[in-house]
C-alpha cells in the first residue's frame, strides 16, 4: 500500500526541491565563470609564454651578434656603434613587429670595456593585450627579458706558411687577401695578436706589444702584402715562435690563448745548433732540409732569413758531410734547451741515432711539430689549423706513409685525428681543409667563428 502524504507536506517538498535546483544553477554559473576565467588565463598565459620565449631568444641573439660586431672598428667608439647596430638589427629580425599582437620596446645595448673583457647587456619589454583574462581584471600582460654576453680577452699568434709550394698560380694573392681579412674578425683595441711567417726559418712580422692591449692591423696587412713564397717547410720553427710569443712576450696572459697555423704541406725540415766539420760554424743555428719524399736536401739554411743559405764556410752543398751528428735535443734557440728530444725516440716516428739521413731529418721535423703543439696545449693554448691544397691528401715523407692533413689534425687535437694524437683533456682545436685557393675564405671564416665562439 502506498504511503499517504498530506498535501501540505507535498508543497513543502516541492518548494525545497525548487530551492535546491536554484542553488545548483547558481553554483554551476559561478563554476562556469571561474572555469572560463581559468581557461582564459591559461590561453593568455600561453600566449605570454610564447612572447617571452621569443623575447628571450631575440635579446640572446642580439648580444651575441653585438659580441661579434664589437671586433669591427678602429677605436672603441666605432666598435660600440657597430655592436649596437648589430644588436638592433638582430633583435628586429628575430622579434617581428606585432608578434602575437604584442608591442615591444627594445632597450639600448650597454657595451662596457674593462681590461680587454667586453660585457654586453641588453633588455627588452613587451605588452600583450589579453582577452579572456579580462574577466579577472587583467587588460595587459607585461613581459620582460634581459641577456648578457661576455667576450673574453684573447691572445692569438697567427702563423703563415710562405714556402715555395705556395708559389703557384693565384695562391699567393688568395693567401694575402684572406689572411688580411681573417684579422678583421678581431678587436684591434682589446685582442692581442702576433703575426709571423715561416719557410726555412721564421720571421716575426709583428710581435705582441708586451701586455699592451690591441694590435696593429694595418702593420700586419702591410707585412702580409709583402710576403714572398719560397723555401722549405720548417713548420716546427713557426709553431715554436708562436708558443714563445704567447708564453714569454706576454706576462699577463688573456683568458683565451690561441695559435692559428696555416700551411699547405707536411713538415720536411728542422732547425738546431749543429756541431759541424767547420769549426767556425759550431753552435750556429741552421735548418737542415729534405724534400717532400724524405730525401736529404743540400745545405744548412739560416733560420732568420727565410731562403738564404748560411754563408761560407758554414754553407756546404752536402749537409750530411758538414754536420757531424744531429743534436739529441731541439736547441735552435738555446744550446742547453732540453725540452724537446730529437733522438733517441721511438714514437710517433722512430729516430734511433744521430745520423744525418733524409729519413731521420724528415721524421724529426714531424715529431718536433707535434711535440711543440702538445706542449702548447698542455699549457692551455688552443691550436687551430688550416690546410691548403691536394698535397695534404697525398702520402708524403720518408717512406710515403702518412698524409699531411693527419699532422695538422694532430697538432690541433681534433676528435677525428689519429687515435695516438687525440687528447680530450687538452684544448680541442679545429682543422679546416681548403681544397683550392677559393676555399680559403670559408675556412678562415670557420676558424674565426670558432675562436669567437669559445671567447664568449
Amino acid at each position: 500500500m502506498a504511503a499517504f502524504q498530506p498535501a501540505s507536506t507535498k508543497k513543502r517538498l516541492y518548494r525545497h526541491t525548487r530551492r535546491q535546483r536554484g542553488a545548483v544553477n547558481i553554483l554551476v554559473a559561478v563554476l562556469l565563470l571561474a572555469m572560463c576565467g581559468v581557461l582564459g588565463l591559461a590561453i593568455d598565459s600561453g600566449l605570454g609564454y610564447m612572447v617571452r620565449a621569443r623575447l628571450d631568444a631575440a635579446t640572446d641573439g642580439a648580444v651575441i651578434a653585438a659580441g661579434q660586431a664589437v671586433t669591427r672598428g678602429n677605436n672603441q667608439s666605432e666598435q660600440i656603434a657597430n655592436a649596437k647596430a648589430a644588436a638592433s638589427a638582430f633583435f628586429d629580425a628575430n622579434f617581428p613587429v606585432g608578434f602575437l599582437g604584442s608591442t615591444v620596446t627594445a632597450g639600448t645595448p650597454s657595451i662596457v670595456f674593462d681590461q680587454g673583457t667586453v660585457t654586453i647587456d641588453m633588455s627588452a619589454s613587451a605588452k600583450l593585450p589579453v582577452t579572456f583574462a579580462q574577466t579577472m581584471g587583467f587588460n595587459l600582460l607585461n613581459i620582460s627579458a634581459a641577456s648578457q654576453a661576455i667576450r673574453k680577452t684573447l691572445d692569438m699568434a697567427f702563423v703563415v706558411d710562405t714556402t715555395g709550394s705556395m708559389n703557384t698560380s693565384g695562391v699567393p694573392a688568395a693567401v694575402r687577401a684572406n689572411a688580411i681579412n681573417f684579422l678583421n674578425n678581431f678587436d684591434v683595441t682589446n685582442d692581442r695578436v702576433a703575426l709571423m711567417h715561416f719557410a726555412y726559418g721564421t720571421q716575426i712580422d709583428v710581435p705582441f706589444n708586451g701586455n699592451t692591449r690591441g694590435f696593429d692591423r694595418t702593420a700586419m696587412a702591410t707585412a702580409i702584402n709583402k710576403y714572398a713564397f719560397s723555401g722549405s717547410t720548417n713548420s716546427a720553427e713557426g709553431l715554436w715562435h708562436a708558443r714563445d710569443q704567447l708564453n714569454n712576450a706576454i706576462t699577463q696572459p688573456s683568458s683565451l690563448r690561441v695559435i692559428v697555423f696555416f700551411s699547405d704541406g707536411s713538415p720536411n725540415s728542422f732547425a738546431s745548433m749543429f756541431d759541424t766539420t767547420a769549426t767556425a760554424c759550431n753552435n750556429t743555428a741552421g735548418t737542415v732540409v729534405t724534400d717532400d719524399n724524405g730525401k736529404l736536401g743540400g745545405a744548412l739554411y739560416r733560420i732568420d732569413q727565410l731562403s738564404q743559405a748560411v754563408a761560407s764556410p758554414c754553407y756546404n752543398g752536402n749537409a750530411a758531410s758538414l754536420i757531424k751528428t744531429l743534436p739529441q735535443w731541439y736547441n735552435a734557440h738555446d744550446k742547453n734547451d732540453q725540452t724537446f728530444p730529437i733522438w733517441p725516440v721511438s714514437s710517433p716516428r722512430p729516430v734511433t741515432n744521430g745520423n744525418v739521413t733524409g729519413t731521420n731529418v724528415n721524421n724529426i721535423s714531424r715529431n718536433l711539430l707535434e711535440a711543440i703543439a702538445a706542449k702548447a696545449r698542455s699549457e692551455g693554448i688552443y691550436v687551430f689549423t688550416l690546410g691548403l691544397g691536394d698535397l695534404l691528401l697525398t702520402k708524403q715523407g720518408a717512406g710515403d706513409t702518412e698524409y699531411g692533413q693527419d699532422v695538422l689534425k694532430c697538432i690541433a687535437n681534433t676528435p677525428d685525428s689519429l687515435s695516438r694524437c687525440y687528447n680530450p683533456k687538452q684544448p680541442v682545436g679545429v682543422y679546416c681543409h681548403a681544397a683550392t685557393a677559393a676555399d680559403l675564405k670559408p675556412c678562415f671564416s670557420q676558424l674565426a667563428s670558432q675562436i669567437l665562439r669559445i671567447s664568449k
